[in-house]
């Protein structure tokens, strides 16, 4: 069973208790097509040690698996796609470490079962993309450890191996979600109004998500995904 409290001092001053293993299946299960749809982005806004991003990735690798276990560039391919959808935020720095950490583990782990022999490029483009998608970070100021605004990156296979990195600040991206409490799908933007599709004047059509999202505050080139650090 997950351990929901690290110690009283943490409950008192964080209100931190982390959800068990039972609550977090049931409240996946609830959207349990999206869990399995390999690129299907998730924003965890309080992600503590990572209890619902596991079970998303374990989730999403079980498809990978499933489908490209007889081809490992296929498979290291899409396990890549199924790391870069998941994003969290945790206030402290060691949940952060841990929740990253843990992700990685279960990568690595998966990897090996079903490839055996996992390119080391491919677990340091793993490392790389929990390092940029799980941050230290307030998601209620939207600032992350050293004060200033969170900004995660959109990462998206076009072809082949290439990949494309687009940044965005989260208070853009989070622009009409105001529910801070529940893991959110991220990148996705099709909010009903009166008139039809929320737009602003400043974003940008989306075909890949048929949505329109901000316009993004940095775009890095075209590159292998095993590859993707070196941009930084």
């Amino acid at each position: 069973m997950t351990r929901q409290v690290k110690s009283r001092q943490r409950v008192q001053d964080h209100g931190e208790v982390f959800t068990n293993e039972r609550e977090v299946n049931a409240m996946l299960d609830m959207v349990k097509q999206e869990t399995e749809r390999i690129e299907s982005r998730f924003l965890e806004p309080a992600c503590g040690n990572g209890n619902f991003l596991a079970e998303v990735l374990r989730r999403k690798l079980a498809v990978v698996t499933q489908q490209y276990k007889k081809n490992p560039d296929d498979y290291m391919r899409y396990a890549f796609v199924a790391v870069s959808s998941l994003y969290g935020v945790d206030i402290l720095e060691d949940n952060a470490q841990e929740c990253r950490d843990r992700l990685f583990e279960i990568v690595e782990s998966e990897a090996r079962r079903a490839i055996k022999n996992p390119d080391e490029a491919f677990l340091d483009a793993v490392r790389y993309l929990l390092n940029k998608n799980v941050l230290c970070g307030d998601a209620l100021t939207l600032k992350d450890s050293n004060g200033n605004p969170i900004t995660f990156a959109e990462w998206s296979l076009v072809t082949g191996d290439k990949v494309k990195r687009r940044d965005f600040l989260l208070s853009e991206l989070l622009d009409g979600n105001t529910n801070m409490g529940e893991t959110l799908s991220l990148f996705s933007f099709d909010e009903a109004n009166e008139g039809g599709i929320r737009t602003h004047t400043d974003w940008e059509y989306d075909s890949e998500i048929d949505a329109y999202i901000p316009s993004a505050i940095k775009e890095y080139p075209l590159t292998n995904y095993w590859e993707v650090q070196r941009y930084e």
